[in-house]
């Protein structure tokens, strides 16, 4: 509606400037093109915000497979939320959670970015506080309070899709953490809503190739930050939280959020790490209600033309 009244107004002025001359007549000319432009601005906004968003999951432990419209005209579906909940559960004890669904509009993104074709490989994420504390009697390097165990984490792969690729486009969203386990036994790349930080760090020439503009808050190995660090840090702080959490956060909320809880994760998070040939268990198949099994996966529309 906003989109209408500004372009009403715009032609209004543009009616306007014709029947005077001179300056006036320019100067109604420059405010109706400012104006047009606000209301193509506001159309391409509302466009994206309205977008319907749909994934394919395959799960390497439980062996179930998901494809499910998690996102509907820029509104989540609660009830597609429940099968994504259940679906992500711990696959060692089966307890759920309800998982932070800013993590699917991010794995989304990321899906668009890299071309996807095939579904999203799932190698962990809900992660119950017993199967934490045991994994942490295990390995050192566990996070007390994983991202996992909070229900704000993945770990995943996509067939055909470089593992770096997966990386770079997660690092280029700015929006949580990102790590990288090219040698786990399946190799994976890890996502959550965390703070902004990614793992293992990067060194200054590899983030340059990443950013080249250098517009990043991520810092590189000798901690001196690329040359876009403030316009990054500005345009955090102007994305604030998104559309999705009806509130606009200040960069260091974005940048370093969750750092004092005590449920706040360390900023390596743990490579719980699969079979290096992911077994395939009987189980039954989920599927959306609205999901026909012989479908092709459904990819995520192809980014708009700006």
């Amino acid at each position: 509606m906003g989109s209408n009244v500004l372009t009403g107004l715009a032609r209004q002025f543009a009616v306007l400037s014709l029947s005077h001359a001179g300056v006036k007549a320019g100067s109604r000319i420059g405010l109706a093109s400012v104006l047009l432009l606000a209301a193509a601005g506001s159309v391409h906004n509302a466009a994206a915000l309205n977008e319907t968003k749909t994934l394919s999951f395959h799960h390497t432990h439980s062996g179930e497979d998901l494809t499910v419209t998690f996102k509907r005209d820029g509104r989540y579906d609660e009830a597609a939320l429940k099968q994504i909940n259940h679906f992500l559960r711990d696959w060692r004890t089966q307890d759920e959670t309800v998982m932070d669904r800013h993590l699917f509009d991010i794995l989304w993104e990321v899906y668009r970015d890299v071309d996807g074709k095939q579904p999203i490989q799932i190698i962990s994420s809900y992660r119950s506080p017993a199967t934490n504390a045991m994994l942490r009697r295990r390995s050192s390097g566990v996070a007390r309070f994983s991202q996992h165990m909070l229900g704000h984490a993945m770990d995943f792969y996509i067939p055909g899709v470089p593992l770096e690729q997966i990386r770079f486009a997660g690092l280029r969203l700015q929006r949580g953490g990102v790590g990288f386990y090219p040698t786990s036994g399946s190799p994976f790349v890890h996502l959550d809503t965390g703070s902004i930080r990614h793992w293992p760090r990067m060194t200054h020439d590899q983030l340059a190739r990443v950013f080249p503009d250098g517009r990043t808050v991520h810092v590189p190995t000798d901690g001196v930050p690329l040359k876009g660090y403030e316009l990054a840090k500005a345009d955090i702080e102007r994305r604030g939280s998104g559309d999705d959490a009806g509130g606009k956060l200040n960069f260091f909320a974005a940048l370093f959020k969750g750092k004092s809880a005590p449920a706040a994760a360390s900023s390596d998070e743990d490579d719980e790490g699969a079979p290096a040939v992911a077994t395939r268990p009987s189980a039954p198949t989920v599927v959306a209600a609205a999901a026909k099994p012989a479908d092709p996966v459904p990819t995520p529309r192809a980014k708009p033309q700006i």
